[in-house]
């Protein structure tokens, strides 16, 4: 059955409320598209991505293997031996973590053409000069969600990784943990790094609708720096460096964000400039 098609400068609170169903459906549609092709390749999203934190040979290890060495300063990250077994210790466990695991990557594969879907249902409330920056929109939504997915997977989720295994309460202990604990380690770094980096795109329609401004964003400045270490300090290992190191690009964007929501409004201080004129 088609549906109705309704003037979107003309439309009742029902049809607002059919339109988000709509794009709730497309948007849900997009993520299992994206997860059907992730449970297909089972073996190398598993061996190679979910399990690579695991090895001793992974990326991020050498990295810092190197850089310890270039310094003469020799790390766990460098140790040949490193690794440890997942356990599956229900029945059910190695099914439902291949489910949820591809529901999860179907959202980030999917992630623009879900944005695209918000911009569709938000658009109809946008002046005409808004609607044509939807395309930047998405492109650095997007972009900025898959940086932080990125950075939470080659930096987050094996620093968290390598130090709860190496962390040695006593000699008595051997440290297994099961399947879901350790892709539920994997999927938080990743998923709560792509949200953070989205920041800069909050902060313009914060900025947009009146609730943020520069001047607060720099009174704000000393507050921010302490939300950011408290949610570095949950996502991350309890030791300091890591909690730096995530913490660092995250103060980045804050500042980054300043410089948009000056933007913003200098450029609409310029549209009301030229309509007064």
């Amino acid at each position: 059955m088609a549906r109705k098609k309704v003037d979107p400068n003309n439309m009742s609170f029902l049809d607002h409320v059919e339109e988000l169903r709509w794009c709730l459906i497309r948007s849900l549609v997009g993520i299992m598209i994206g997860a059907v092709v992730v449970f297909i390749a089972k073996d190398f999203v598993f061996d190679t991505i979910i399990f690579g934190p695991k090895r001793a040979d992974f990326f991020t290890y050498d990295f810092f293997c190197n850089i310890g060495r270039f310094f003469g300063i020799e790390s766990d990250f460098c140790d040949p031996n490193f690794g440890f077994k997942v356990q599956s210790k229900e029945m059910s466990d190695e099914f439902s973590a291949h489910i949820w695991t591809s529901i999860t990557l179907g959202f980030v594969i999917a992630f623009p053409w879900v944005l695209y879907q918000v911009w569709k249902f938000i658009a109809p409330g946008l002046k005409s000069n808004e609607k044509k920056y939807s395309s930047g929109f998405i492109f650095v939504s997007s972009l900025l969600f898959f940086i932080g997915v990125v950075f939470g997977y080659y930096i987050i989720a094996p620093l968290s990784v390598h130090f709860m295994v190496t962390y040695n309460l006593s000699a008595e202990v051997v440290t297994e943990p099961s399947l879901a604990s350790y892709i539920a380690y994997i999927r938080a770094s990743v998923l709560a790094s792509g949200l953070l980096f989205e920041l800069p795109i909050i902060i313009y329609f914060l900025t947009k609708i009146g609730l943020v401004t520069p001047e607060i964003m720099r009174k704000s400045r000393k507050f921010a720096l302490v939300i950011v270490l408290i949610v570095a300090a949950v996502i991350t290992p309890p030791d300091i460096a890591s909690q730096v190191i995530v913490a660092i690009p995250v103060l980045l964007l804050y500042e980054v964000s300043i410089y948009i929501s000056k933007f913003v409004l200098m450029r609409d201080a310029r549209r009301k400039r030229k309509l007064a004129a």
